[in-house]
């Protein structure tokens, strides 16, 4: 198994950065990917970026441009770098990770609110 812990959120204005980190432990070895995800109040959660040593980074559209997705893999954490933040991205964000033969965990999440 996997533990998954946020952080970094917190209250920023309009045009402001943040950067968002997830530590996992536990069985680290088999993890094929990262995520995060978000979900903003009343909305579904959505994908927002990924990385995987295999395929690299990959983003949705609304993060391209503007968040930045790493990975120090000796301290099993990844990073989301979050620039030119807007309001619509205020939501809580949540870490995902990939194991292999395992299946996806997650963290509890870490709120995010931009101010206009």
């Amino acid at each position: 198994q996997v533990q998954v812990v946020e952080s970094g959120g917190g209250l920023v204005q309009a045009g402001g950065s943040l950067r968002l980190s997830c530590e996992a432990s536990g069985d680290t070895i088999r993890i094929n990917a990262m995520y995060w995800h978000r979900q903003a109040p009343g909305k579904q959660r959505e994908w927002v970026a990924r990385i995987s040593s295999s395929s690299g980074t990959i983003y949705a559209d609304s993060a391209k441009g503007r968040f930045s997705i790493s990975r120090d893999y000796a301290k099993n954490t990844v990073y989301l770098q979050m620039n030119s933040l807007k309001p619509e991205d205020t939501a809580v964000y949540y870490c995902g990770v990939d194991v292999s033969s395992s299946g996806m965990y997650w963290g509890q999440g870490t709120q995010v609110t931009v101010s206009s």
